[in-house]
C-alpha cells in the first residue's frame, strides 16, 4: 500500500509537549512526548510494522478476513492485542491493526519518557500528567471539532479511537460520521468503534449502535455522531471545542 498525505488529525491538547510526525509506508503517527523521541518512535513503529508483516507473510487470510481470527500458536504482543481486540467486537483482526499499532509505540515510548500521546488515524494512546481533551473530527458533520471528549487524569494509559464510514480509508460498513470509543486499550477502543459504525446507516440507528457498544467488554463511554445528530454513552465528559484545544502545530516529519 501506498502512502496517503492526512488531510484531517484530531485535534488533541497536548499541554506544552513537543510535536512530531513519523511516517512509515502507510503509517502515518503524530506523536507528543516531553522531548523529541522522532529517532526512537521511528524504530519501535519499525520493529511493530516488522512483527505484523511477518505474520501476515506466514497468515495472508489476517489481513483479509473480516471475522475473528484464531491463534494457532504463539505470536507478537501486537497479534495477540488484535485478536484479542477482533473477537471482544466480533470482527477480523485487521479492524484493530491503527490502535494496536499506536499503543505498541506508546507503551515503548513510555520507557523513554513519563507523557506520550499518539496518534494514528484518529486513534490515540495516551498517558500525560494533566487531563487531556481529544476533539472528535466527523467529516462534513456539523458537529465535527465542535465537540470533544475530556478524559480525567490517570497514572495508566488510555485510548480514544474514531471510526468514520465517510473519512479515511480504513474499511467501514456504516455510513456514521464518527463513532468515537473510549477504553483503557487502544487496540481495543479501534475494534470497538469499527464494530459500532458498521451498524450505522441512518441517524435512526444510533440508538441501536449505542446499545451495541454497552455490551462490548472493557469499553469506558462511546459517541456516534451521524449528520447532525449525536448520541452518547458511558463515563464520558463531553466539552465545547471553542477555546479548549488550537491547531495541531507544523511537526517535523520523519
Amino acid at each position: 500500500m501506498m502512502f496517503q498525505e492526512r488531510t484531517y488529525r484530531n485535534l488533541i491538547s497536548t499541554q506544552g509537549l513537543v510535536p512530531y510526525r513519523v511516517v512509515v509506508k502507510e503509517t502515518d503517527l503524530m506523536v507528543y512526548t516531553e522531548t523529541n523521541l522522532i529517532d526512537e518512535t521511528k524504530e519501535l513503529l519499525l520493529e511493530q510494522r516488522g512483527y505484523l508483516e511477518a505474520y501476515i507473510t506466514s497468515h495472508p487470510v489476517f489481513a483479509r478476513t473480516l471475522v475473528p481470527w484464531q491463534l494457532d500458536g504463539p505470536a507478537p504482543a501486537i497479534i495477540v492485542d488484535m485478536v484479542k481486540a477482533g473477537r471482544n467486537a466480533g470482527v477480523g483482526p485487521m479492524a484493530a491493526v491503527a490502535g494496536a499499532i499506536a499503543e505498541q509505540v506508546g507503551l515503548g515510548l513510555l520507557k523513554l519518557t513519563d507523557q506520550v500521546i499518539v496518534e494514528n488515524g484518529g486513534d490515540v494512546f495516551i498517558k500525560t500528567n494533566s487531563a487531556p481533551t481529544v476533539g472528535i473530527f466527523a467529516g462534513n458533520s456539523p458537529l465535527s471539532l465542535r465537540i470533544g471528549i475530556r478524559l480525567k487524569g490517570n497514572a495508566k494509559p488510555l485510548a480514544v479511537c474514531t471510526s468514520s464510514g465517510n473519512v479515511g480509508h480504513s474499511l467501514s460498513l456504516g455510513t456514521a460520521d464518527a463513532v468515537c470509543v473510549v477504553a483503557d486499550s487502544c487496540s481495543i477502543a479501534d475494534a470497538a468503534a469499527t464494530s459500532i459504525g458498521n451498524l450505522v446507516g441512518s441517524p435512526a440507528d444510533i440508538e441501536n449502535a449505542i446499545g451495541a457498544g454497552r455490551k462490548m467488554n472493557a469499553l469506558t463511554g462511546v459517541v456516534v455522531i451521524v449528520e447532525d445528530k449525536v448520541g452518547m454513552w458511558g463515563d464520558l465528559e463531553i466539552v465545547s471545542l471553542k477555546d479548549t484545544i488550537r491547531p495541531l502545530q507544523d511537526p517535523k516529519k520523519g
